[in-house]
């Protein structure tokens, strides 16, 4: 590799970094505001309990647990582990601050809170069956395999019975240095099934429960031609 060419191959890497730093930033302070606005400034104890919020700390919207996430507008909404996300079998608020890029900032422009009950979230999986699960997972995680040769072959699960027919899709992250299996929720079917009642589009004050969102931190734009 010639020595413009590490130069460039570096640059990007540090680009991509800082872009994905930046969105993790738009995350966590969109998070922070939900819980000091709405739920006395509650902060986790770990980043890997299974709720952001307790439902012991949700003292005045419905006591039940409480998920706040940050998106990109139009785009999927991360829910994380597949197996986690799965066995779910309680209600929960999931508060979604939708954003996009307004130059060099990263602006809210859409809120959400669905209240999700079990039986929805268990349609929403369809046919999945947790076995279903566990047998995606364990090949993900084989070892054995190249890389390549399982990413064909988790996306030809991906994409077959009964993961097709599921409204929640399994996402598996596989590369050198991960074999995760995540799910998500298309954009569309976020406000189909979990909001039907609520707008998608752009709102020029977004606001959760009558309090409207503060404004945005400032953040560079994404690195064009890459993924969402």
């Amino acid at each position: 590799m010639s020595r413009a060419l590490l130069l460039l191959t570096v640059l990007v890497a540090a680009a991509a970094g800082a872009t994905a730093q930046e969105v993790q930033r738009q995350g966590l302070v969109f998070e922070q505001w939900v819980r000091t606005t709405f739920f006395h400034g509650y902060q986790p104890a770990s980043h890997t309990q299974r709720w952001d919020i307790p439902a012991a700390e949700n003292r005045d919207h419905g006591g039940i647990p409480v998920n706040p996430k940050a998106i990109k507008h139009g785009t999927a909404v991360d829910l994380g582990d597949a197996l986690r996300q799965y066995g779910i079998d309680e209600p929960f608020l999931l508060i979604a601050g939708f954003w996009q890029q307004d130059g060099a900032e990263k602006r809210i422009v859409n809120i959400v809170a669905a209240e999700v009950r079990p039986e929805l979230w268990r349609r929403l999986w369809g046919p999945v069956t947790s076995a279903d699960l566990l047998k995606f997972d364990a090949l993900i995680k084989d070892t054995g395999r190249p890389v390549e040769e399982l990413r064909k072959l988790a996306l030809k699960m991906k994409n077959s019975p009964p993961f097709s027919e599921a409204v929640i899709q399994v996402n598996p992250k596989i590369d050198a240095h991960q074999r995760r299996l995540q799910c998500s929720l298309r954009f569309t079917d976020f406000f189909k099934h979990l909001a039907p009642g609520a707008d998608p589009q752009p709102q020029a004050s977004p606001a959760l429960w009558g309090v409207a969102y503060p404004g945005p931190p400032a953040s560079p734009p994404r690195a064009s031609g890459r993924a969402p």
